[in-house]
């Protein structure tokens, strides 16, 4: 199945009504439902200043909530807050970069990266001290001459460039990073493959292809990488999780936790995973050895309840942080711990 972009958006408006459909005692009967609370009217909103489809969010070292949402040209994409929810500032307003938003991550030296499937675009940005500055591009967006993206890749004008095409994507949905620095980036709906970088941005090689075996993949729209560097992609159309060394070599899958639109890690020394099921509107607790621990959450708009979960950010004291696509809010989500 191809993705367009006309084809990706009537897939992302006709999802919640396939969403609805899901239930999550879809798990095994063994695995305990959590319980949770949501808190409410987490963040705080200037004035003329909006929240909109929410496609990223991730956390920094301090607590402080970067916001990566749909808004619109001329909108403000990229937000920050502190961790109370106060509005702290807007990031890279006006952006070529910033066309459709995906997600946003920061990399093992405290920068900021967004993904933007619209632009075909990854961005890092430095704090300078003041502000966030952009500071590396990976990709380019498509023209209206010269090479062209299309559902089949990129087309060129004269004879087909490998080296130029190992450059660029076709609607990337999500970044990762190694011990030493590398860029994992998921090239999603178009290539449907994992592109490194060196920490340079200089290109090393890519893995993965339109497919069901192993190291194949139905839409890569999520990926992180462990304590230990593995590299986790989320095979979303597959319904499972491909995990790889950091050379792109195909260990093992799971494929017990649904459909994985968003993953996280935690940060303690024995790491948990959290995975948004977009589909089924909940998040699945799973250790590193593939055991689910838990589950909550069921399709909704009240809070605790969800309408497409797009992105999911482990804090560091174990609270969660998700945003919705179709709801429009960023969900704080705190575990009662009895």
């Amino acid at each position: 199945m191809k993705y367009g972009l006309a084809a990706s958006l009537l897939f992302f408006l006709a999802s919640p009504l396939w969403a609805q459909a899901q239930d999550a005692a879809q798990l095994p009967s063994s695995v305990p439902e959590m319980a949770y609370h949501s808190v409410p009217n987490l963040l705080k909103f200037p004035k003329h200043i909006y929240m909109s489809e929410g496609a990223g969010i991730t956390v920094d070292k301090n607590g402080n909530i970067y916001v990566f949402t749909r808004v619109g040209e001329g909108g403000h994409s990229l937000l920050e807050f502190d961790r109370d929810g106060n509005f702290i500032d807007t990031i890279g307003d006006g952006l070529y970069c910033f066309q459709f938003p995906h997600q946003v991550r920061f990399d093992r030296d405290g920068n900021l990266w967004t993904v933007d499937d619209g632009s075909n675009m990854a961005v890092k940005f430095i704090f300078n001290g003041t502000d966030w500055r952009p500071a590396l591009t990976l990709g380019r967006r498509s023209e209206p001459f010269g090479p062209t993206n299309t559902d089949d890749g990129w087309v060129l004008p004269r004879a087909a460039s490998t080296a130029f095409s190992n450059l660029m994507f076709n609607m990337p949905t999500d970044v990762a990073f190694g011990l030493n620095g590398e860029i994992y980036v998921a090239d999603g709906y178009g290539n449907s493959r994992v592109q490194k970088f060196d920490k340079n941005g200089k290109f090393i090689k890519s893995w993965g292809r339109r497919g069901t075996g192993p190291g194949e993949f139905h839409l890569p729209h999520a990926i992180i990488t462990d304590s230990k560097g593995l590299v986790y992609v989320g095979d979303r159309e597959n319904s499972r999780i491909q995990i790889f060394d950091p050379d792109g070599n195909y260990i093992k899958e799971w494929d017990n936790v649904g459909k994985p639109w968003a993953m996280c890690l935690t940060d303690d020394p024995k790491q948990i995973m959290y995975v948004a099921d977009g589909a089924a509107n909940r998040i699945v607790k799973v250790d590193m050895d593939d055991h689910v621990l838990g589950w909550w959450g069921r399709p909704g708009k009240q809070l605790g309840e969800f309408n497409n979960i797009h992105s999911i950010a482990c804090g560091s004291n174990g609270d969660l942080f998700i945003t919705e696509t179709q709801n429009y809010r960023i969900q704080k989500l705190v575990l009662d711990r009895r």
